[in-house]
């Protein structure tokens, strides 16, 4: 009978003693190898390209260089599983990495048991999310949409199209402290906190053309 191969894991982490940790952790399990080690999230682009591992294990701040939701996005187009693993727990955050690709996202609080079964999930293209991403989620689901004025509309398509604030107010006509004010109403109503959370959550709820 012909023994199933591991499940080849790519590791994506700027801290060199959390990847130690996990590379330790993992170790631990015999239908789990990891075959490579990423600080940035350029580097495990390549490495993914390179080594096609089944997971890319995915932490979000990577310091320097594209983020790990930009990372997720371009691996996960090659057709490479990414599962998150970080200490975010936003919903900026969340609907970030989900709309990038990931297929699972995790929290580094949460027990090795849970990380292994979310591994072998992900493997398989089945989606894990932790128990309190998944109630974040829910409740963003059952939430009523927000209702944003023609204004705070127009600043947010202005925001999707990467412009900044000088520019915004150019272009609406408006004075940069007007489009500081309307970009802080459109976060407290979003539940974001920057831009790209802004953005991300306005196309996940369909609130530009």
């Amino acid at each position: 009978m012909t023994a199933t191969p591991p499940v080849r894991i790519l590791l994506c982490d700027d801290h060199v003693v959390v990847r130690a940790g996990l590379l330790a952790l993992l170790g631990s399990e015999p239908d789990i190898e990891v075959v490579g080690e990423a600080g940035s999230g350029e580097e495990a682009v390549a490495l993914a390209a390179k080594l096609t591992p089944d997971v890319v294990l995915m932490d979000l701040q990577l310091g320097e260089g594209i983020d790990g939701v930009e990372a997720t996005r371009r691996i996960a187009a090659t057709g490479v599983h990414v599962l998150v693993l970080t200490t975010y727990d936003t919903d900026a955050d969340i609907t970030r990495a989900i709309e990038a690709g990931a297929t699972g996202y995790l929290l580094k609080a949460e027990r090795p048991e849970e990380l292994f079964a979310a591994i072998r999930s992900a493997a398989q293209g089945r989606t894990t999310l932790s128990p309190p991403v998944a109630s974040r989620v829910m409740a963003r689901m059952r939430k009523p949409l927000p209702t944003l004025t023609d204004r705070e509309l127009d600043i947010l398509a202005q925001l999707s199209q990467g412009l900044g604030n000088r520019d915004i107010a150019r272009a609406l006509f408006i004075s940069e402290a007007t489009v500081k004010t309307h970009l802080g109403r459109i976060y407290d109503k979003l539940g974001v906190d920057t831009r790209a959370g802004a953005v991300a959550v306005a196309k996940e709820q369909r609130l530009l053309p």
